[in-house]
């Protein structure tokens, strides 16, 4: 039997031959699928006067942005503090290893790079250990009022979202994530085979850009609200996060703790409010 090799058609797409069965007949056709590839994230850093790298993780992406994953993963993940921390990157390998250079005097909570994990695709890192670097990372400052989004216009931000998706909608494989500021304007998207590999491209790609206030904005995922997704929220300083699938319990005790606002089953004329309803103005009917 011949392996078939997919086409790599674009960046993040290639095409492969499949059998379609459709009511009972079958053909010959290509199909369009989502790339996953593994990335190897390493970091750059003084340590003690001489500086020293280390890999801080590994994980499965669909290739593409990969400075902008890496800068948001070390956010996110609380290992630096702002983008100014990064000086350059430097690349080894066919394109699936990325080191971050920090500058020499670059604040670096060695703490959290203690943690040398694999992450796959679906899950991100959660857990007791995440759990406890939001609490002594000493960084996250959400407004407990602000930003007021009116309920009406929050129903309509996951079809801005999906139609931004263009992998999307070429392989119908990929999560997506949306950031939007406080008039409702649609700052980026970015996708991603992973949940946290999307918003962390799309936090990232804002650093790189020069933003370090995320406090006006409202995040949207495309698919359930995990603990992961809540933490990087969190950890950027993203006072509401908006997802069309349901959140795990331990992402609305993890957005209760922190102020924030998390909504999830977002869609048209409808969504709940797990977390933070202080800042959903629901309008004269709805208090």
């Amino acid at each position: 039997m011949s392996v078939i090799v997919p086409r790599r058609e674009q960046e993040g797409v290639s095409t492969v031959s499949i059998v379609r069965v459709d009511q009972g007949s079958q053909r010959a056709v290509e199909d369009r699928v989502a790339v996953e590839e593994p990335l190897e994230i390493q970091l750059s850093f003084v340590k003690r006067g001489l500086r020293v790298k280390k890999s801080v993780s590994v994980t499965m992406r669909t290739p593409g942005n990969d400075r902008e994953l890496a800068a948001g993963f070390l956010l996110t993940e609380g290992v630096i503090a702002g983008a100014a921390a990064i000086e350059g990157w430097e690349a080894d390998g066919p394109g699936n290893i990325l080191c971050a250079v920090l500058a020499p005097d670059a604040d670096v909570d060695l703490r959290t790079m203690e943690r040398h994990f694999y992450m796959t695709s679906s899950c991100g890192v959660c857990g007791k250990t995440s759990l406890e670097a939001l609490r002594v990372t000493g960084r996250i400052s959400l407004d407990p009022e602000r930003p007021v989004w009116e309920a009406s216009r929050i129903t309509g931000l996951p079809a801005l979202l999906k139609s931004d998706q263009a992998i999307f909608e070429m392989t119908g494989g990929l999560h997506g994530a949306g950031l939007f500021a406080s008039n409702g304007d649609l700052l980026a998207v970015r996708e991603d085979v992973g949940r946290h590999n999307a918003v962390d491209k799309l936090i990232g790609s804002q650093l790189i850009e020069g933003r370090a206030d995320f406090s006006g904005c409202l995040m949207v995922v495309s698919g359930r609200a995990s603990f992961e997704l809540v933490q990087k929220a969190v950890m950027a300083g993203i006072p509401i996060l908006a997802a069309v699938g349901a959140p795990s319990s331990l992402a609305v005790d993890l957005a209760r703790q922190f102020g924030a606002t998390l909504l999830g089953f977002v869609g048209q004329e409808r969504f709940n409010v797990y977390s933070g309803a202080q800042r959903i103005h629901f309008g004269k009917d709805g208090g």
